[in-house]
């Protein structure tokens, strides 16, 4: 049970570098998603794609890649009432943060991560968030998922352990995790199957991958993209 993780796999880039930088490191990974009613839900179909190519271009993974979750949360999608889930600008609110914040979504992901966790027999939950390089969302930040995890382990007798290894990253050091965990193939496999643009777009491929090139998270994901690029595309390490 020490060996084993469950990921958070939207089929974005940055859970897509989770999953390799788990699968490099536990015996057993699960993988889990889910449908919030998110605006992007073409993520969803992303998740398969890049689970399907990994077993196929690192054999060396593939028996380690266990069984996926998909959890349907779509009440939850539904309270927010935000840019993410529903056609609404996206743009910065009166409280500071951007409208696609969706309130508590990272916290409500790992109470149902740790619940399937604890059935399935597995100790850590990796997660993308990030407090370096992101979107201003305030339960990206490691003292709330210290404080979570903290809640969980009181609440189920567990011991989780909530795994963030891009907390410290910037977006170019995403990238470079992915060099150093899969070389170029994981650099395809990211820019050709994952998928990050908050509008769904998947109609123009850039260097970086596929997104409508305007919303926050494409522009994030480009910047990253070519400073990594820029600096000679370095390995990085968590």
């Amino acid at each position: 049970m020490n060996d084993s993780a469950l990921v958070l796999f939207s089929g974005g880039q940055d859970s897509t570098a989770c999953l390799a930088w788990a699968l490099d490191r536990y015996g057993r990974v699960e993988t889990v998603g889910f449908d919030y009613g998110q605006r992007h839900a073409v993520e969803l179909e992303a998740r398969q794609r890049v689970r399907e190519r990994l077993m196929t271009e690192f054999p060396q993974w593939k028996a380690g890649l266990g069984d996926d979750h998909m959890l349907d949360i779509r009440s939850f999608g539904a309270i927010g009432d935000t840019a993410m889930t529903s056609d609404r600008a996206i743009e910065i609110t009166d409280k500071g943060l951007p409208s696609t914040f969706v309130p508590g979504r990272n916290l409500v992901f790992l109470f149902y991560a740790a619940a399937l966790a604890d059935r399935r027999g597995l100790t850590a939950l990796v997660g993308g968030m990030c407090e370096t390089d992101f979107s201003g969302y305030p339960d990206c930040r490691r003292s709330t998922l210290d404080a979570t995890e903290q809640a969980l382990n009181l609440g189920m007798e567990q011991t989780f352990r909530v795994e963030t290894p891009l907390m410290r990253l910037t977006k170019a050091g995403t990238w470079g995790l992915a060099k150093a965990l899969g070389g170029e193939a994981l650099i395809a496999i990211t820019v050709e199957d994952s998928h990050t643009c908050y509008l769904g777009e998947r109609g123009t491929l850039h260097a970086w991958g596929y997104g409508c090139g305007g919303c926050p998270a494409c522009e994030l994901r480009q910047r990253g993209y070519e400073a990594w690029d820029a600096d000679g595309r370095p390995e990085v390490r968590s």
